[in-house]
């Protein structure tokens, strides 16, 4: 008794200093931290800790045809169709690693044949059998068993339950990766709207200047044939009302493409795109609130897919040190076993039962293992990076356009009273060219000029716009 119990010892101490010795033999690995930080504050503008990212994007969207398209897109985009599968996958990952680490219990049931030769050895045990019955060895011999299997890995070092919090993890990562393509497509969405209402707006221009050209022209014709002014001025109007009747075109097929982007975004084959473009010069950029710059870290849906992705390549190094440990596992079976049928259910005689444990670790060749704990090791630091790197461009993003805000208030302004000024001096231009005391090609330049300042005031308050959208889809907000 005195010696099982030594025996028992020794191999308990052996299994110990295999253990250590083979724990010594793993790499040292360091887990890398951002160390990154955001400043307190945006620059030039006061804390406020309202941020406007956390509003809904129905509440922050006024305009109901734009909500309709967007409500629309959220439900029929093909991208996002795509991409919610993933987020299936993901999730059906999940299952499969906790199923791991639970207990696997199986039925099987088989038959077999089996003839052996007489001059081998089980031959010859088998010729000598007494079988009771009619004192013969079936030949061949059949055999029928049925019964109940079980396996279990003991997750002793916590591998498998950490590679189910990988899991758990990554499909959380990708449902963060789904928030920031909503965020994309709501602002594209908008954006998009908002460049068809610009081109429309632009449209109505050029055609109420093609009317004023017209009657410049009439003017011009009139003046023509009182030998008040040349044939040349009369077709470079002509000239200047083709050339803008032209341009008209163009606008149109821009228009086109433009309800199309929407219509292919909103998951529907082309057609007319509902929008009110009626004073839309008058429109004004929707007032925002900043945030501090730590709320981004909460709002920006990719910062936390980032966040998410780097918790789990944590993980992953303590699921790949894991596979130096040994691996316990216990397997068991009990059923029935008999070559005949008619004692298949006889107990005890044809119960059959086992229970293994196991242990086995690797000792030699560990190459695959060692390369395995430095590629987690390196895809850690790796996502580090990405994380700081996605935090920076995120807050760049949004100090991009917080300065966008004012520059185009004051080019708007400027534009404006541009605009106001050349209206005004078509006007002097056409009394004095009446009066025969101006160029008609004054009169040309004037028109152009006030043409191009309407459409670049047009251009203008339409980058107002996309940038009131890009602002708040930098502060994180369109997802929720």
């Amino acid at each position: 008794m005195m010696k099982m119990k030594q025996s028992k010892i020794n191999i308990l101490i052996a299994f110990g200093l295999i253990l250590m010795l083979n724990s010594c033999g793993i790499p040292k690995v360091t887990v890398q931290e951002s160390k990154l930080t955001l400043p307190e504050n945006y620059k030039g503008s006061t804390a406020d800790k309202n941020s406007a990212g956390k509003v809904k994007w129905k509440d922050f969207f006024e305009d109901k045809n734009l909500q309709v398209l967007i409500d629309s897109a959220l439900v029929n985009n093909k991208e996002l169709n795509i991409l919610m599968q993933k987020v299936n996958m993901a999730q059906n990952e999940i299952q499969a690693r906790k199923g791991e680490y639970l207990p696997s219990v199986g039925f099987g049931a088989g038959a077999d044949l089996d003839k052996v030769g007489e001059f081998t050895r089980n031959g010859a045990v088998e010729k000598n059998l007494n079988i009771r019955e009619d004192e013969k060895f079936p030949e061949p011999l059949t055999n029928y068993k049925f019964g109940l299997y079980s396996s279990w890995e003991l997750d002793v070092w916590k591998k498998l339950r950490n590679a189910k919090k990988v899991a758990v993890m990554e499909y959380m990562a990708t449902q963060e990766g789904k928030n920031y393509l909503v965020t994309n497509l709501v602002a594209e969405v908008a954006n998009s709207y908002y460049e068809l209402i610009a081109l429309e707006a632009e449209l109505k221009t050029m055609e109420q200047n093609i009317e004023v050209q017209k009657n410049a022209l009439k003017i011009v014709q009139l003046l023509k044939e009182s030998a008040r002014t040349t044939q040349l001025a009369v077709k470079r109007f002509e000239a200047e009302v083709q050339k803008n009747q032209s341009e008209i075109f163009n606008l149109k097929q821009e228009i086109v493409e433009t309800e199309n982007k929407i219509n292919f975004l909103v998951g529907r084959t082309p057609q007319k795109i509902v929008r009110n473009s009626d004073n839309f010069i008058n429109t004004q950029p929707k007032l925002m609130s900043m945030g501090l710059p730590s709320e981004l870290l909460e709002n920006r849906p990719d910062i936390k897919q980032a966040q998410l992705e780097l918790e789990a390549a944590k993980l992953n190094i303590k699921v790949a040190k894991a596979n130096f440990y040994p691996q316990f596992g216990l397997k068991a079976g009990i059923g029935y076993e008999a070559f005949n049928p008619k004692y298949l259910l006889s107990t005890p005689e044809s119960l059959l039962y086992n229970m293994v444990g196991e242990a086995i670790m690797p000792l030699v060749n560990r190459n695959a293992i060692k390369a395995e704990y430095k590629t987690a090791s390196a895809k850690q630091i790796q996502l580090v990076y990405e994380y700081e790197q996605t935090v920076l461009k995120a807050y760049t993003e949004v100090v991009n356009q917080l300065s966008k805000i004012d520059n185009l208030q004051n080019s708007f302004k400027l534009k404006n009273d541009q605009v106001t000024a050349l209206n005004e001096s078509i006007e002097i231009a056409n009394q004095l060219f009446l009066s025969a005391r101006a160029d008609y090609m004054e009169v040309l330049l004037t028109q152009r000029d006030a043409l191009e300042a309407r459409r670049d005031l047009i251009e203008t308050r339409k980058n107002q716009m996309l940038n009131v959208i890009n602002l708040y889809k930098a502060l994180g907000g369109g997802w929720n």
